[in-house]
This record gives structure tokens, C-alpha cells and sequence, in this order.
């Protein structure tokens, strides 16, 4: 079945390469169609397209489809082209004449844009609440360990005293700035396009506004041609914000290969969350870090990947748009694994006190003592020349101690201000409204 099928079959070579991956992909779009369809009966009978006992029946078993789905009963039967010809085949087989009428007003252009802009709004709340739940490690961490000390590098060379505080803390506050771009991109996907129909409206007297209200939407999106030019470009922007969050982890996994190497030594972890080798004993991989890492970068190649797609086409509907969805509908799960499994080592990680001990790490409080001959009252190019030349003749002598009182140093990290940023950040999102729209049109 195709809701746009006539008469004449298309060629089965044409068929195959143009449905491609849509049916498995759209099973995880199901319950979105349900919940659109379910909005879109209830505005059609207000306009005077449906019965109120055609929309009772029709309520009725969306409601009982939506329950298989959330059962794992629901799949594609063979010859269906995709989810939302299945769901009206459903109803159709169940109510006749009656099941056909539920696209009145709408075309399976606005269907997949609602179905989308739905899957989105939920898996984005989804990778907030894994994203706060590291969030919320990450700085439990950095509170544990701020008076441990850690090398800090710049060029990869020593540089000076940092410590486990900062290390975790830096990375709990690069998740706030994540956070931001993944609650502007949430605004974006929360406008309703349903009622754009094939991106030129209906001369049915519809009412988005009410669709919009039913489905939890903190707007619509107003001009119908817009409404479909925003595919490709809401998965591109949400695409950008999920690709944030993989860089952070990136970068927290490259720390975390380099730490857990025995030239560093800085951290271990329990030897059933490493690997080993297959002729080398001593080894203790960390393939979580470097899979994290490697998902990660993937992750921030898709908004380039969806703007090459998306960047030379024209207005109105292209059949383009499909192919997005093959990285990106599993782009949410990948990132959402990647932060779990994040969390998981973070919740291991045993971090080597005394690091600095080591004659080694004496040059990194080079800048510790010309700061205080600075203190003293020489000027500070004398101060720097003064060390430098201690450096050099093998004079130099340290106290192995910081005093750092400055906002955001060691030993004032910020870390009450940056879990306020945070909770100001995922206010923003207003899940509760979504919830709230949702329940009461599945009641």
C-alpha cells in the first residue's frame, strides 16, 4: 500500500531504491504519526470533516495502535511503504470508508514533518536528562578531588599546576554551553507544521492553531512554504547541538587515553571496564574512551553531512530530504550510549594522588615563583627573566603549592554557579507543557 498509488505499479527496481532504509527507520517514527493523527481527527471534526462519532471511532484504535506500538506489536506489513500508509491501512481494515478520510487536509509531506519534529522534541529531552545526569557526576567528581593536583599542558608540553577539580569541572561546564545550542535548536524543531499539507496549505478551513495547542508545540511554523523548507534545516541545526555534546566527550576521552597510558599514570579503572590483549598480558585497553571518541567524531561530521544534502536545493519537497534520515534518526541513540557509557567510567575512575611529587613536574611552578618575586615588588619582566635563568643554570628551587582564589581557579572553582547555569538552561526546555498536551490527547 501507498497513499499515493492510482492505478499503475511502479517499476519493483524503482520501488526498492526509492523506499531504501524508510521502513525500518520509521518504526521508530510510529507512535509520533499516532500522536499527530490523533490531533489532526480531533481538528478535522472541529472543521466540519468528521462526524463526532467517526471521530470516537477513529480516537478509539489510534489509541489501540499507539498501545501495540508501545507494546513492540506493531510492524510494516510486506507491500506497506511506510508508517503512515500502515497506520491508515489499520484503520481502513478496522473501519472502512471511515479510516480513509484521516488525510483529508494534510499530505504525507506535513505527516513526516510533524512525525519528525515529534521523534526530535522527545529524543532531545532524552539526551538532556542523560547529558544533566553526567553533568551532575562530573561535578560530584570535581568537588571530590579539588585538592588533587594534575599536570596541566599546553602544546601537549607542561605548562603549570591544574588539578582533578578543574579537569571535571571544565568539562561539567563545557556540557552548560551544550546545553544552550541544544535548547535554541529545541525551539526550533518546537513549531507545528502540520497543515502546510505538500508546503502550499489546504482550502479546507483548518485550524493549525489548534493542532499546535493539541500536540504541545510552542508555535507554529506560520508560512507553509517554510514549513517544508525547515526539513533538512531542523535536523541540521539539531544535528550542530547534538555534535557539541559528541565534542566534549571527544575531548574528555582523548584526556582519558592519555591519563590511563603509563607514560602519564595519572588514572586506572577496574580492570573489567578496560580490554586486554590477545598476546600481550599486561595490557589495559581503554576501548570504551576510544569508541566514545570515535562515535563522537562521527557524530560531529552529520551537520556537514545534512548541509551537503540540503545546500543546493530549491524550495518545495525533494525526495533528497529522505537519505537524512539514515544518520540521523540514529545519531540520538548513539550520542545518548555514548554519554551512559561516559558516566559509567567517570563513576570508576580512580585518580593518583602526589602526581607533582615527581621531580619531573618541578619546572610547572615556574610561574608560581615569579609571581612571587612579583608579590615582593620586582617588576614582572625581571621576575620572568630572574626564573628563566635560574632555569637554565640548574638553580631553580619551588614550593610544590598553589594559591589560587581567583573565580573559576583551583581553589574557587565556580562550581555552584556553573550547576545554577545549568538548571537555568533546562528550565528553558518546559518538557512539563509537552507532557502535559501529550497525556491528555492520549486520555
Amino acid at each position: 500500500m501507498k497513499l499515493w498509488q492510482k492505478n499503475k505499479v511502479s517499476l519493483k527496481e524503482v520501488e526498492q531504491f526509492t523506499v531504501g532504509n524508510d521502513r525500518e527507520l520509521d518504526l521508530q517514527l510510529a507512535p509520533f504519526d499516532v500522536l499527530g493523527s490523533l490531533a489532526h481527527i480531533k481538528m478535522l471534526e472541529s472543521a466540519g470533516l468528521l462526524t463526532k462519532d467517526e471521530l470516537a471511532l477513529l480516537e478509539k484504535e489510534l489509541k489501540e495502535i499507539y498501545r501495540q506500538i508501545a507494546e513492540g506489536k506493531f510492524s510494516l506489513d510486506e507491500g506497506v511503504e511506510d508508517v503512515h500508509s500502515q497506520v491508515e491501512l489499520m484503520l481502513t481494515q478496522k473501519l472502512g470508508d471511515i479510516g480513509k478520510k484521516i488525510h483529508s487536509a494534510r499530505s504525507r509531506n506535513d505527516q513526516v514533518l510533524v512525525d519528525l519534529k515529534l521523534f526530535m522534541r522527545s529524543e532531545i529531552e532524552k539526551t538532556v536528562e542523560a547529558t544533566k545526569d553526567l553533568f551532575e557526576l562530573l561535578l560530584e567528581q570535581s568537588e571530590k578531588h579539588t585538592d588533587v593536583l594534575l599536570p596541566g599542558y599546553t602544546h601537549l608540553q607542561l605548562a603549570m599546576p591544574s588539578s582533578f577539580g578543574l579537569w571535571f569541572g571544565a568539562y561539567a561546564e563545557s556540557l552548560v554551553d551544550d546545553m544552550i545550542t541544544l535548547e535554541a535548536a529545541y525551539q526550533v524543531v518546537n513549531k507545528n507544521p502540520l497543515g502546510s499539507a505538500a508546503g502550499y496549505g489546504s482550502s479546507f478551513p483548518i485550524n493549525r492553531k489548534m493542532t499546535t495547542s493539541l500536540l504541545g508545540f510552542g508555535n507554529l511554523n506560520y508560512n507553509v512554504v517554510y514549513a517544508q523548507m525547515s526539513r533538512g534545516k531542523s535536523e541540521r541545526i539539531v544535528a550542530s547541538a547534538l555534535a557539541n555534546i559528541a565534542a566534549t566527550l571527544s575531548k574528555l576521552s582523548m584526556d582519558c587515553c592519555l591519563y590511563l597510558n603509563q607514560n602519564f599514570g595519572f588514572i586506572s579503572f577496574p580492570d573489567e571496564l578496560t580490554t586486554g590483549s590477545s598476546i600481550m598480558p599486561h595490557k589495559k585497553n581503554p576501548d570504551v574512551f576510544e569508541l566514545i571518541r570515535s562515535h563522537g567524531n562521527r557524530l560531529q561530521a552529520l551537520p556537514n553531512e545534512i548541509m551537503l544534502m540540503t545546500t543546493n536545493l530549491p524550495s518545495g519537497y525533494h525526495r533528497d530530504l529522505q537519505l537524512i534520515k539514515e544518520h540521523f534518526i540514529p545519531a540520538f541513540k548513539n550520542l545518548q550510549a555514548c554519554i551512559g557509557m561516559t558516566g559509567l567510567m567517570l563513576s570508576n575512575i580512580e585518580v593518583k594522588k602526589n602526581i607533582l611529587a615527581d621531580e619531573k613536574y618541578r619546572f610547572l611552578f615556574s610561574v608560581e615563583e615569579v609571581n612571587k618575586l612579583v608579590l615582593q615588588g620586582m617588576p614582572f619582566r625581571d621576575a620572568y627573566k630572574k626564573v628563566g635563568l635560574d632555569i637554565e643554570q640548574g638553580k631553580f628551587s619551588h614550593t610544590p603549592s598553589v594559591q589560587h582564589t581567583h573565580e573559576g581557579s583551583m581553589g574557587n572553582p565556580g562550581n555552584d554557579a556553573i550547576r545554577r547555569m545549568m538548571s537555568d538552561i533546562i528550565q528553558k526546555f518546559n518538557f512539563n507543557q509537552v507532557k502535559i498536551a501529550l497525556q491528555q490527547l492520549l486520555s
